[in-house]
């Protein structure tokens, strides 16, 4: 075969063809368009964040839970009730015994692996639309396109943690058998549904949204601690994920913390004749009641608690996207 008749490739792929007379010259060719053949690009999978999420979920609750009791009483109750989070623990332990730390744990246990897949996978599409429409001249995402991409993920997380997170707290505060308004996870949502519909148990909806939107600087501060401790350290990745995971925990709810007890209030509040019919007024009733400390009471087991469970799931969480993304 002569050189004219052989298929070169490169970066093209050639096509020879031939007639009743032989192979076509440059006389009597046909011309044949060459065909650039590109790299592909690695594909994006969709779904990767939302099974890593389920693991960032349960690793959570496990670790978390008995904070998240312990902060919901406090934030709920009468001054008088408990002198803080220490007394708070040991008159539950004392009263009800250790598993009261684990009550209302059904919903979140399914809730967490539900909300944080969801967070944590929509939180995994949002960053790609984000880099391809925005960023697309940049190797990486920058830390605003995160802090977007979590502001967005918390939003949509919003309407799946919202009926979780309204009968946790209702189940939370049930004390003892004179506060006991329901036998669990089940017959609360069933009463709530019952009572006022789908808008009852979709109480605090709004609140719950005004809370999640500060994932904007979880998820923003994350980026850059971890960028940091990449360049600047020799630890290891899960190392690095746990402390930046624990750190931006933090800021998180220091700053996302006065929300959360308002939406307790709200969550907790009757929901057939509610003392706070918006968010503002609970807002104002919260001040006005317990003044501005009103807003960080119970901050102390929430902060304590922030570290472990969020620094755990998201080392989890990144784990997993690690060995199966």
């Amino acid at each position: 075969m002569s050189s004219k008749e052989q298929v070169k490739s490169s970066n093209t792929v050639g096509l020879v063809v031939s007639g009743a007379g032989g192979p076509l010259n440059s006389e009597n060719s046909l011309s044949i368009p060459q065909i650039k053949v590109t790299p592909q690009a690695a594909e994006h999978n969709r779904y990767v964040g939302f099974v890593a999420g389920v693991f960032s979920g349960v690793t959570k609750l496990v670790v978390g839970h008995p904070f998240d009791t312990i902060k919901v009483r406090l934030q709920t109750s009468p001054k008088s009730h408990f002198a803080g989070p220490l007394d708070c623990f040991l008159k539950t332990v004392r009263g009800e015994g250790f598993r009261a730390l684990y009550k209302g744990a059904t919903p979140p246990l399914i809730g967490w692996m539900a909300m944080d897949s969801v967070q944590l996978g929509s939180l995994h599409n949002y960053r790609h639309l984000l880099k391809t429409t925005f960023y697309s001249d940049r190797d990486i995402l920058p830390p605003i396109g995160h802090a977007f991409a979590g502001l967005m993920a918390g939003c949509t997380v919003s309407f799946v943690a919202a009926p979780i997170e309204h009968v946790k707290a209702r189940l939370q505060v049930q004390y003892d058998a004179g506060s006991r308004v329901y036998t669990g996870p089940i017959n609360c949502a069933m009463s709530l549904l019952k009572t006022a519909g789908i808008r009852g148990l979709y109480k605090g909806l709004f609140s719950t949204m005004v809370f999640r939107s500060y994932f904007f600087a979880l998820w923003g501060s994350y980026d850059i601690l971890t960028r940091y401790m990449s360049e600047n350290t020799a630890m290891s990745k899960p190392a690095i994920n746990f402390w930046a995971g624990g750190l931006s925990a933090q800021l998180f709810w220091l700053l996302a913390y006065p929300s959360d007890v308002v939406k307790q209030v709200i969550m907790t509040d009757n929901v057939t004749n509610p003392k706070y019919k918006r968010w503002s007024e609970a807002v104002v009733g919260v001040y006005r009641t317990r003044g501005i400390q009103g807003f960080f009471r119970g901050f102390v087991p929430s902060s304590i608690r922030a570290f472990p469970a969020n620094a755990a799931a998201l080392a989890m969480f990144e784990l997993v996207m690690r060995t199966i993304g």
